[in-house]
């Protein structure tokens, strides 16, 4: 008998549509294989290892820590602002600091901070100016929502529209050299799409190939409602309720958040 496999690429919010669905395919007992495809750049969905395209905008990120790290050199105190997309996590600033080696401070949405006082953000700034000369700055674009004003709207797919954390950094960073009468020329770099408008990388073109092939096959062998990933280094389907529940973020206790701060040399702005 005819089969029909639905495919289709899953990010973790909003699920709505997708599991409406499969839960209409049931009332209506069609014959129809449900299974998804992890997608999101900002790796941020529980279970998995990592979901395709997290890889290429990693090194994409890069290239515009980079660009911050030499206009920030070439400047007299020259500080370096970097806004990454990272809208419920901070995977992409985490892993994009850790390996370009050239970021001092690394802010993500899963680590409060202060901008103020004695321990707060403008303060090490300021030291790092002090001392280097030049600092570069990593802030994802989620991360200290807390100190902005929440509009509380929401776009198309129902996400929260967030503040502009990347704008509010570099005016505070402007006010408070200015107010310690200390020069500072801040390069503020927001690649924003371009971060994910590009063509993926090897590893990534690899990753998404094995993983439409597999869901191809699991619907042939009569699975549905799963999804199709890489979960402890092995390829393998997870039910789509399980990897729905909430996104997943960057254990701030973990080794590799620990390898990022060892990096920066930063301190605990709290």
């Amino acid at each position: 008998e005819e089969l029909i496999c639905f495919l289709y690429l899953v990010e973790m919010v909003p699920m709505q549509e997708q599991m409406l669905s499969m839960m209409r395919c049931r009332k209506r007992k069609l014959k129809v294989s449900v299974v998804a495809v992890p997608k999101t750049i900002d790796n941020d969905i529980p279970l998995m290892d990592k979901t395709f395209g997290f890889d290429t905008a990693v090194e994409e990120a890069q290239r515009a820590i980079n660009s911050a790290y030499i206009e920030a050199r070439s400047a007299y105190h020259g500080i370096g602002l970097v806004k990454l997309m990272g809208r419920s996590s901070g995977f992409i600033a985490m892993h994009a600091s850790l390996s370009s080696g050239q970021v001092d401070v690394c802010l993500i949405p899963e680590v409060s901070f202060a901008l103020d006082g004695e321990y707060g953000v403008l303060q090490h700034l300021e030291q790092l100016i002090k001392n280097k000369g030049f600092c570069v700055v990593c802030v994802a674009e989620a991360a200290g929502q807390e100190l902005l004003q929440n509009s509380g709207a929401t776009d198309a797919s129902g996400n929260a529209i967030l503040s502009d954390i990347g704008v509010h950094m570099q005016q505070k960073i402007k006010t408070h050299f200015k107010g310690i009468g200390v020069h500072a020329d801040i390069k503020y770099i927001d690649p924003t799409y371009m971060v994910r408008a590009c063509r993926a990388n090897a590893s990534d073109a690899i990753l998404c190939t094995v993983l439409g092939q597999n869901a191809v096959h699991g619907a042939f062998a009569g699975f549905s409602g799963i999804t199709s990933c890489i979960c402890n280094t092995h390829y393998v389907y997870l039910p789509v309720t399980q990897v729905i529940t909430a996104p997943k973020r960057v254990n701030h206790k973990g080794r590799m958040w620990h390898r990022c701060l060892t990096s920066t040399g930063q301190p605990d702005f709290r």
